[in-house]
């Protein structure tokens, strides 16, 4: 039998909806989060479209590019807080505002890039980087990545220190993660069920214990995304290995953890790089894991 988990309420939700008892195994999960025509290209193979192209987006009416838009997944309209905006451009003041509502002020929302998903995640970062590390009080912390074998693949800090890198330094208070897991590729969420994972509370070190995880409601994979590492991962298509920078993996089936999207603030909206302009197109080469 699917495993069953609570949906997690709106903070603006009545009693009357909160009682519900509503729940949601994987199943209707995956078939709810991207059912309309992005979702036929995310949960299909991409071989024959062209993955690099795809996720190289789309300039919308008003002339800009590789904008981010809230995704809702069907159903869960009054259950999370970006519920009225779907398809709507993500902006940073969203998630300011919406992290008032957090004890430990971070936000996150489900997205959707080029046709592909992700997951847009604010952490109280600059409030808190010059604080003493203590639980409650996240920040984006840099970690050794290790293999399965328990070698050092590379440091997340890298991308603090190394210009190559720089469209991937911390800004912002936010991190855009591409949401597949690297275990079967389904679509991890951010906090749509309720469980100690998605609580909200933070620990340091990347443990897996403390909330506010990326949690694949299929096989329980979780992600930390305030644990930024250096891994490493195969591309489906070619079977080529890549090194990426991404959040770290802290349980379950996943084998590695997730990589980061570079992205930039433009008038309040929040959009992915131009890899062509930047020449850091063979970071494409991050995405194909599931391709």
């Amino acid at each position: 039998m699917a495993r069953e988990f609570r949906l997690r309420p709106s903070p603006n939700a009545d009693e009357a909806s909160q009682d519900s008892g509503y729940s949601l195994d994987r199943r209707r999960f995956m078939r709810y989060s991207f059912n309309s025509a992005a979702g036929v290209i995310t949960m299909a193979s991409l071989g024959s479209i062209g993955f690099a192209s795809l996720l190289m987006g789309t300039k919308d009416e008003t002339g800009g590019s590789n904008s981010i838009s809230y995704w809702v997944p069907k159903g869960q309209e009054a259950v999370v807080w970006f519920g009225s905006k779907h398809l709507e451009s993500m902006k940073k003041s969203d998630f300011e505002e919406q992290s008032k509502t957090s004890t430990t002020k971070m936000s996150g929302a489900q997205g959707v890039w080029g046709g592909m998903p992700v997951t847009v995640v604010y952490v109280p970062h600059e409030e808190n980087k010059d604080s003493p590390i203590s639980s409650g009080l996240p920040r984006f912390q840099f970690k050794d990545g290790v293999d399965q074998t328990g070698a050092i693949i590379g440091f997340g800090g890298e991308i603090e220190d190394d210009p190559k890198w720089s469209m991937l330094k911390i800004h912002d208070n936010i991190v855009i993660i591409m949401s597949r897991c690297t275990h079967l590729c389904c679509i991890p969420g951010w906090q749509l069920v309720s469980n100690d994972f998605t609580a909200d509370n933070w620990l340091p070190g990347g443990l897996d214990a403390g909330g506010n995880k990326l949690f694949c409601i299929c096989h329980s994979s979780r992600f930390d995304p305030t644990t930024i590492e250096k891994n490493t991962n195969i591309n489906k298509s070619t079977g080529a290995a890549f090194k990426f920078f991404g959040i770290k993996r802290t349980g379950g089936p996943a084998p590695v953890g997730i990589p980061l999207i570079p992205f930039k603030i433009n008038n309040d909206i929040l959009e992915v790089i131009d890899f062509e302009a930047e020449g850091v197109v063979e970071m494409l080469d991050w995405y194909t894991y599931c391709n």
